[in-house]
């Protein structure tokens, strides 16, 4: 008997669907229910709640969902050897768990989620992390059709995600998370929580959407840290030429000194200078 449930052991489970992960596919199982059942609770309370898994593999953190009181889990697997595993936690957990086959960077879910609240929980494959989350930020309309996200990532992407201006580790990925979420880390997980055991650690993050974050176009946002990150080394009168147009201009506009670099600008200066973009000043 698991921690959580009467299922078999995933150590079983893996053995007997022979599943073996994939590095390929950024696969890296997690066996302790208890640590999976801790990511779950990370989320708050699940009852009533829909949540959204991305990558679930055998099903260790979709059993923890549904054993801590998720109403339903919709999760999305591109592996089919994972299929019959999950079908076993479908079948142990009757109406609630629904298992979409398919590439989570190309799945519309929301038809699959109902009225109710939704959350994303996941361990994230790592070779599609960021992609996912970018993704999800620049989501439109806002706020979003999901009440938080609480995911994995290696430690050195959580901490870009939850970065500061003037950080060592703020950048583009900072500044959306900053822009359009509240961010956090919640704990970290070590290489030797999962099998095959990464060369890094891992961190849980938690995201809160912001109802009402500062005005901007995701488009020109997107395209004004792409040039200010491009050389993050040398100041914003250089690295914004990478516009297309001159950016004294726009720079005064914005009320910023040309000689900051992209790091040390606060995020409504990005905002700023994303609408006066698009404003073609």
């Amino acid at each position: 008997m698991s921690a959580i449930d009467d299922l078999p052991p995933l150590r079983e489970v893996i053995a007997r669907h022979g599943l073996m992960p994939k590095k390929s596919l950024g696969q890296n199982f997690l066996f302790d229910l208890n640590l999976t059942s801790r990511i779950a609770r990370a989320s708050g309370p699940l009852d009533g709640v829909t949540v959204v898994e991305v990558g679930p593999g055998p099903g260790g953190l979709t059993r923890a969902l549904l054993a801590n009181g998720a109403a339903r889990v919709v999760a999305v697997e591109r592996d089919q050897r994972c299929l019959p595993a999950l079908a076993e936690i479908a079948a142990y957990y009757p109406g609630r768990l629904t298992v979409i086959e398919g590439d989570a960077l190309e799945v519309d879910l929301r038809p699959h989620l109902g009225d109710g609240p939704a959350r994303i929980v996941a361990n994230l494959p790592y070779n599609v992390a960021t992609p996912l989350l970018t993704g999800w930020l620049t989501s439109d309309p806002w706020p979003p059709w999901f009440q938080s996200l609480t995911l994995m990532f290696q430690k050195e992407v959580a901490q870009r995600i939850v970065a500061a201006p003037a950080a060592d580790a703020f950048g583009r990925l900072g500044v959306l998370a900053g822009w359009r979420t509240q961010a956090r880390i919640a704990f970290d997980v070590g290489p030797g929580a999962f099998v095959p055991p990464p060369k890094v650690t891992s961190s849980v993050v938690h995201l809160i959407p912001r109802a009402a974050p500062l005005p901007a176009s995701v488009r020109m946002l997107e395209r004004v840290t792409a040039a200010a990150f491009g050389q993050r080394r040398k100041m914003i009168r250089q690295s914004l030429k990478g516009l297309g147009r001159d950016p004294a201009a726009l720079i005064a506009a914005a009320g910023l000194d040309p000689t900051v670099r992209a790091e040390e600008l606060p995020i409504e200066a990005f905002c700023t200078l994303a609408r006066l973009f698009e404003a073609g000043v």
